[in-house]
């Protein structure tokens, strides 16, 4: 039985550098070449500066792992108040029984329609509201694209079942609309929040009392 041949000690060190060198290749910075090495020998410096340059790439990795923890935190943050804004944007609040009210404030696009309009479906399901009031005393411009966010929106509660008015129309939106010519077709109109509410509680009394 012929004998394994014995290694040298060159080859002993050319295979610990390549071991180390395909563990960094795999991303595994944790081994080290051998310090156990004559000072006055050349593997003394290159293994000195491999494991220098392991370091440095240690570094670097961990340096990468807390920048993307870091952003991902800042991520979540901003979602988190993303979701925070969307909520204050849309304060749903039920001001009589059975009756919600959307006050609507600054400018409407149709991302934040389509946020608002989500958000009032699902708040006359939760309720199970049989009235409606989007009050747009906030608003101080209105075109032709946000009268028809408002006329979507009105006519998708309703398909829930739900009455819906428009209030808050103040002197110079009315103006406008008619000079552009728009209709709010199907929405119900009132001067204020007040006189909405008192058309409802009024309607209500009347069945009641019929």
């Amino acid at each position: 039985m012929a004998s394994e041949p014995v290694r040298t000690d060159l080859e002993e060190k050319i295979d610990q550098l390549f071991r180390v060198i395909s563990n960094v290749g795999r991303g595994d910075y944790t081994t080290r070449l051998a310090a156990d090495v004559p000072d006055d020998s050349a593997f003394h410096r290159l293994f000195g500066g491999v494991n220098e340059m392991i370091e440095a790439l240690a570094a670097q990795e961990q340096r990468n792992v807390d920048y993307q923890r870091e952003l991902e935190d800042k991520l979540a943050t901003i979602d988190q108040q993303r979701a925070a804004i969307r909520e204050l944007s849309t304060p749903i609040m039920e001001v009589w029984d059975g009756i919600l009210c959307l006050p609507v404030v600054g400018v409407m696009d149709s991302s934040r329609s389509a946020d608002m309009t989500d958000a009032l479906l699902r708040a006359v399901v939760s309720t199970r509201a049989r009235c409606t009031i989007i009050d747009i005393t906030g608003i101080e411009v209105m075109d032709t694209s946000t009268a028809d966010h408002f006329i979507r929106m009105a006519k998708a509660v309703q398909l829930l079942g739900a009455a819906c008015v428009l209030t808050g129309l103040n002197p110079q939106i009315a103006q406008t609309l008619v000079h552009m010519g728009v209709e709010l077709e199907g929405l119900i109109t009132h001067r204020s929040l007040r006189d909405a509410l008192q058309h409802f509680v009024g309607q209500r009394r009347g069945a009641r009392a019929r």
